[in-house]
């Protein structure tokens, strides 16, 4: 059965059935390598995606779920970004994507997906968060690697650079 989607943007037509996990639609049908499996069960936040603006525990939420609704992808962040600033061109990444890679807030990369995606979502609604307001927001994603003070580092960097 063909579904269609829209993702990053774009309308896709993808053969799953209605109750597939749309993370296994996202990496195994459209081969986008941004969602990842972690836990299966949304409670590490490495699958995560933004349905709409709002982030969403991909590995849980079946297909039939999206219906109208725009699905944006680590993939697709700078892109989502450039729409909601209204800028004319889109920046090679979103700026916490910049954000992370000059804190070097990663390691392993286990969380990298979700961290970002929640970061964005954090910031398309409080372009100032105080510490402990990301935390807050930040809380249940997990990271194997520890650099949550990294990870904080980089959303107060990357809010900086919306802010300016």
């Amino acid at each position: 059965m063909a579904i269609e989607v829209t993702v990053n943007g774009e309308r896709r037509s993808v053969a799953a059935a209605p109750d597939t996990p749309l993370l296994y639609v996202l990496t195994d049908e459209l081969e986008l390598k941004g969602p990842r499996f972690g836990c299966g069960l949304a409670q590490c936040g490495s699958c995560s995606v933004l349905v709409d603006g709002v982030e969403t525990r991909s590995c849980v939420t079946p297909l039939s779920a999206i219906g109208d609704k725009s699905v944006t992808t680590l993939e697709g962040l700078a892109d989502w970004f450039a729409k909601q600033q209204g800028l004319q061109s889109v920046p090679a990444m979103h700026p916490v994507q910049q954000a992370f890679i000059d804190e070097q807030a990663i390691q392993c990369g286990y969380c990298y997906n979700g961290m970002t995606i929640k970061a964005a979502e954090l910031l398309a609604q409080n372009a100032r968060p105080t510490d402990a307001e990301i935390r807050t927001a930040m809380n249940g994603h997990l990271c194997r690697c520890g650099t949550y003070p990294r990870i904080q580092r980089a959303i107060k960097r990357a809010a900086q650079e919306i802010s300016a």
